[in-house]
This record gives structure tokens, sequence and C-alpha cells, in this order.
């Protein structure tokens, strides 16, 4: 087992993370959140990878046979979902934000400061 897929997985959410704190600009926010969510992907294939392994299919397969976790791969499809679908729901938040205030940078929003 080797710990590149990990430091990988680290590396893309510090990117994702590092682009959001340092965003002037919601569009680019959203964009670097779902990078930074992508990340996830990465770690849930790593966590599932078995070397070697088969599908899990254990009707024509041996008894002594490796196969992979299904349910590490249905968590990375509903993490793919459910990122896809978030990243809909905030641009549509930006949509609005900047058909209502006429700008889409944070900063310049005086009207939602608490």
């Amino acid at each position: 087992m080797t710990v590149l897929p990990y430091l990988i997985a680290g590396w893309i959410f510090l990117i994702g993370v590092y682009g959001l704190v340092t965003s002037r600009n919601l569009i680019h926010a959203v964009g670097c959140l779902a990078v930074a969510q992508s990340s996830t992907y990465v770690l849930l294939l790593a966590v599932g990878y078995r070397r070697g392994g088969t599908a899990p299919v254990f009707s024509d397969a041996p008894p002594d046979s490796r196969v992979v976790d299904p349910v590490v791969q249905a968590l990375a499809l509903t993490d793919i979902v459910v990122g896809a679908t978030v990243t809909a729901l905030l641009l549509a938040l930006v949509v609005q934000l900047r058909k209502r205030h006429g700008t889409v940078d944070p900063d310049a929003l005086s009207e939602l400061k608490g």
C-alpha cells in the first residue's frame, strides 16, 4: 500500500482551499469549492483500491479471490452526484445575487453585512 494517493488527495484539497481563501469572485469560489470537494473522490478511490482485486461478482469468482469493496464505489458515485448538485445550487445562488446586487465580488456586497 502506497501513501501517494493520500498525498495527492491532500494536495488537491489544499489547492482548492487556497483558491477559495484567495478568491475575489463568487463564481471562482464555487469552482474552487468543487475542486476541494473533488479531492474526496481520490481519497475514496485510494481507500477502496485493492491490488489484484476483481469486480465483486461472486457467481464466477473462486472463494479465495480478492475483490474490491462495492460500498466504496457507491460512496464515490454518491459523492459525485452530491458535489454536482451543491455546485449547481451555489451557482444558481450566485446568479441570483448578481441579478439583485449587480456584482459577484464578496467585498462589494455591503448590504449583506450584518
